[in-house]
């Protein structure tokens, strides 16, 4: 049985984890018969989004770990304690959260930086050889890691994005909605989402792929 990572950003697609790609990410995992570990980076939010007015609501704040609880039923680890030589692989969700909690891509643009825990994670896990998964926008956190390394990676078509995503030397390859890119010298998967999905079914599909062909490489 993999053991597979899921780091999460929090709850809510304005200023957490996006909680159609989390569940579906946990959901094709289970359907793996792989074992989840959900873990968060015990932070601060950058701020807190009213979903109902899309509006930020001044004065409150929560913490990135609290909140990515909830999507984890409770059963959640500080990223800090997760132990990487138990670990598989890692999967990100998408969702604002990757982009301003797990790094800055949403406030900095190219001059982006990750979350220095995250980015601990991810290069030990890769450094071991273990694949990576990364969904949506999430994908910015691997072209900021792997850019040097000529990263092949997807936000799907969005050529603004991609055009900032490959300051540090990554290749964006446009992709559609229910595929992936799979980098396989590199070990890193990412696939649309809701970068361009329109249904939730057009998310799901390439999130299947791209569990699918992250447990192939596990």
């Amino acid at each position: 049985m993999k053991k597979v990572a899921v780091i999460l950003s929090g709850c809510g697609v304005f200023d957490g984890a996006e909680i159609h790609e989390a569940v579906l990410v946990l959901l094709a995992l289970d359907r793996a018969n792989a074992q989840i570990v959900c873990t968060a980076p015990d932070v601060p939010q950058h701020h807190v989004i009213n979903h109902l007015t899309h509006q930020p609501v001044p004065g409150e704040s929560r913490n990135v770990l609290v909140e990515s609880a909830r999507l984890a039923r409770g059963n959640i680890l500080p990223l800090s304690r997760l132990e990487l030589t138990e670990i598989d692989a890692v999967i990100l969700p998408g969702g604002f959260g990757a982009a301003k909690n797990l790094c800055t891509f949403a406030l900095a643009g190219e001059r982006f930086e990750v979350e220095p825990e995250v980015a601990r994670v991810l290069q030990a896990a890769h450094r071991a050889g273990k694949p990576l998964g990364f969904v949506c926008i999430a994908p910015a956190i691997a072209a900021h890691l792997f850019g040097p390394d000529k990263l092949e990676f997807t936000v799907g078509t969005d050529a603004p994005t991609a055009q900032a995503l490959q300051a540090r030397g990554a290749r964006h390859l446009n992709c559609a909605v229910r595929n992936v890119v799979i980098d396989r010298r590199l070990k890193v998967v990412t696939t649309p989402a809701y970068m361009l999905a329109q249904r939730i079914t057009e998310a799901e599909a390439g999130i299947n792929k791209l569990v699918q062909a992250v447990l192939e490489m596990a």
